[in-house]
Order: structure tokens, then C-alpha cells, then sequence
């Protein structure tokens, strides 16, 4: 099976930084896509950062320019670095995969567990 663990959320003040950590593990033959969402109580849970297999990097408009994902293949982690944090920005983060779990497959859909950011205004 395949796990993702995200860690390092918490409560931070407006204009602070936070970086969000991601590690997938488990029988994993190809890692496809690894995306972060957000969804703040009442909303719907929306795409934040995501990155291809081929490196393409995108954002969600409200956090360009503010946050900036990075990845570490070795370790089949992903990272968000969050700067210049704003109150709405405050949801619950989750990771996200696509993963082939052996060379045939397709590849399936992977949550974490999400982790929660709060900023305080």
C-alpha cells in the first residue's frame, strides 16, 4: 500500500512563513503527480501547488508569487514553502499523488492526512 504523511502546519501571525512537508511511501513504482490542496470550513477543497512528472510546476492565483513548491525524488517528498501568509489562507493542507504501483499500472489517487495552518491576523 501507499501512505502520504504531511507535516509541519501550525499557527503562525499574518506575514510569517511556514513549510509544508509531504514523504510518500509504500509500494511505489512511479510517483506521476503530487499536488497540494487546501480546504478552509465551508469550502470546497481547492488545487494550491502541483508539479508533473516532467516538472511543470503550477499554482492556484491567490498564492503565486507567495508560495513555491519544491520536490526531493530521492525521498519521495514534496515541499511547500508558504511566505508572506495571509488570514485566508488558514485551512486545513493536504497532500496529494497520482502513483503507479508497479510498471503497468495506472496510477491511482493518494490523500494524506492533512495537516492544519492558521494564521492569525
Amino acid at each position: 500500500q501507499v501512505q502520504l504523511v504531511e507535516s509541519g502546519g501550525g499557527l503562525v501571525q499574518a506575514g510569517e512563513s511556514l513549510r509544508l512537508s509531504c514523504t510518500a511511501s509504500g509500494s511505489i513504482y512511479k510517483i506521476n503527480t503530487m499536488d497540494w490542496y487546501r480546504q478552509a470550513p465551508g469550502k470546497q477543497r481547492e488545487l494550491v501547488a502541483s508539479i508533473t512528472s516532467d516538472g511543470r510546476w503550477n499554482y492556484a492565483d491567490s498564492v503565486k508569487g507567495r508560495f513555491a513548491m519544491s520536490r526531493d525524488n530521492a525521498k519521495n517528498t514534496v515541499y511547500l514553502q508558504m511566505s508572506s501568509l495571509k488570514p485566508e489562507d488558514t485551512s486545513v493542507y493536504y497532500c496529494h499523488a497520482d502513483i503507479s504501483t508497479h510498471r503497468w499500472a495506472r496510477g491511482f489517487d493518494y490523500w494524506g492526512q492533512g495537516t492544519q495552518v492558521t494564521v492569525s491576523s
